[in-house]
């Protein structure tokens, strides 16, 4: 109630409540959130997505201060930051991420950033843009396999998304690259296996991979639920791929215990199996 109450006072979103995540009640409890940046309102309509789809309401310049001045408060040392889609700007709204990262490096200067970016429709420039803030960790999600994408993500593009993280793994002195995939959208094990591989090839380092939970029913069915062990089997699976770090399970978010995550990678815990 704390956190609900400070992030309403703020008027800060998060993918947590925009979302609808699982985890919700745990990360409050830790004093933790995923700040959702660039309002509630996302220019995609993703079949996965609970996020509201409509025309946003333009950036506004005060949200990093809001942002840097609510992690002061809670104390953080670990700031995940994501945003909606906004196909609607020139760069996709990569100057206001950038922005932000600054604001709270300059605030709490020990701080960690890690960034869940969209593609910014596979802008260099916008990625260069972001990435000159020097977040901690670069985040793009895949979701999901190629052959899903026409009706999973649309507007999205499963090439596009690899470039985007095969860019940022090269680039010199670069975050770690991170993604994130879920089961049960309708892809097979074989799928699953491949997509990884591409992750792998792609220069991706922290991996999280998670169950898809049907939002409403206004979404895509889920077409399978995997059990708890089979999580584990990939994960170890997977390990063999060359990731860092590879967190898999029901509830696994892309941004959940990204803190612990970092951390046992700068510890040089690079264990995959999860």
């Amino acid at each position: 109630m704390r956190m609900k109450s400070m992030l309403a006072a703020s008027g800060l979103h998060t993918i947590c409540t925009s979302g609808r995540c699982p985890n919700i009640t745990e990360c409050y409890s830790r004093g933790t959130a995923t700040f959702l940046l660039m309002g509630d309102r996302c220019t995609r309509r993703c079949g996965f997505c609970d996020v509201l789809t409509g025309v946003p309401a333009p950036l506004d310049p005060e949200e990093p201060e809001r942002v840097a001045n609510a992690v002061v408060r809670l104390g953080l040392s670990y700031v995940v930051l994501t945003s909606v889609t906004r196909d609607d700007l020139p760069d996709g709204g990569a100057a206001h991420f950038a922005d932000t990262v600054r604001t709270i490096k300059e605030k709490v200067p020990r701080a960690r950033v890690e960034v869940l970016t969209p593609d910014f429709r596979g802008s260099a420039d916008a990625l260069a843009t972001v990435l000159a803030s020097s977040p901690d960790v670069f985040g793009h999600n895949i979701e999901t396999c190629a052959r899903l994408y026409p009706t999973v993500r649309p507007e999205g593009s499963y090439e596009r998304a690899l470039d985007v993280l095969l860019w940022l793994s090269r680039s010199a002195g670069g975050p770690r690259v991170k993604s994130g995939l879920m089961i049960g959208l309708g892809e097979t094990d074989g799928e699953v296996w491949d997509t990884l591989v591409d992750l792998a090839k792609a220069g991706c380092r922290i991996v999280t991979i998670g169950q898809y939970l049907r939002p409403s029913l206004d979404h895509r069915p889920v077409a399978r639920f995997m059990p708890p062990d089979e999580f584990s089997k990939i994960a170890a699976r997977a390990g063999s791929l060359g990731f860092e770090k590879i967190v898999a399970g029901p509830l696994v978010r892309s941004s959940y215990l990204a803190d612990q995550a970092f951390e046992s990678i700068s510890t040089g815990e690079t264990d995959a199996r999860e």
